[in-house]
């Protein structure tokens, strides 16, 4: 499961997305970018987080057990909990989280798992699946109070954060790997031509990735930003900009 990925942060910050593959794996960790005017009670950001998560993920990947990958992940959450140390408020809500997708070619199988808004692409041939966790776009509201109150909670959404349990809320699935032509693994903002502009369908998506590669969907995806009107941008959702990572598979 030879990959390709590229990783590009928003104009002007830090990039707080994460990707590391390895033998038969994949895996995207997407920071929360934290907003200015909330207090974490973490003396860390989301780019630690991050580090940590995909770190964790790394290592218990590349020993190759065929742990389900909740497991995994619920392990990897948390080892970073207990790398905050006593000056973190592990009680606020507002704590430093992230996305996880995972792509995993073990024993004949594909398996994946997705928490929160990092989409999974596996394209059987006759059909794309696409693994999307869309439990934040249909939030009943959006205020910093309400997204506080629904973060990590059953009638909100899941995130990787504090609490390991979090992991077992992810969306997973496995298919027979021989039936897989090929599979993307991205965050949210390389989903961007697909998710917010309308400009590709999932199986284009794919196919950009397969002729022309990660880097340049996200160069595709910035110029679909920079030409995105105001009045356009009202509509819509999220930022404006965000980090872009995108991890392709042949298989094959």
């Amino acid at each position: 499961m030879p990959a390709v990925h590229a990783t590009e942060a928003t104009p002007g910050l830090p990039n707080e997305d994460r990707v590391v593959t390895g033998d038969g794996w994949a895996v995207v960790i997407d920071g929360a970018t934290a907003r200015p005017d909330v207090d974490s009670g973490c003396a860390h950001g989301p780019a630690w987080l991050a580090d940590r998560l995909a770190g964790g993920l790394a290592r218990r990947l590349t020993v190759g057990t065929g742990a389900p990958l909740p497991e995994l992940l619920a392990e990897t959450i948390e080892d970073a909990r207990r790398a905050h140390g006593d000056r973190c408020d592990l009680t606020n809500p507002d704590s430093p989280s992230a996305t996880a997708a995972i792509l995993r070619a073990l024993n004949g199988r594909l398996d994946w798992l997705v928490l929160a808004d990092s989409p999974v692409l596996i394209d059987l041939g006759d059909r794309v699946e696409a693994i999307v966790d869309d439990r934040t776009s249909r939030l009943p509201s959006y205020t910093t109070q309400a997204v506080r109150e629904l973060r990590n909670h059953p009638s909100g959404f899941w995130v990787a954060q504090t609490r390991p349990e979090a992991a077992y809320e992810a969306l997973t699935g496995s298919v027979d790997a021989s039936r897989v032509r090929r599979a993307a693994v991205l965050s949210d903002g390389a989903s961007r031509l697909v998710e917010r502009f309308g400009l590709l369908d999932w199986r284009g998506l794919l196919d950009l990735l397969d002729r022309e590669g990660p880097a340049e969907l996200i160069r595709r995806t910035r110029l679909a930003e920079a030409a995105e009107t105001p009045a356009e941008r009202a509509t819509r959702r999220g930022k404006p900009h965000d980090d872009a990572t995108a991890v392709f598979v042949r298989f094959g």
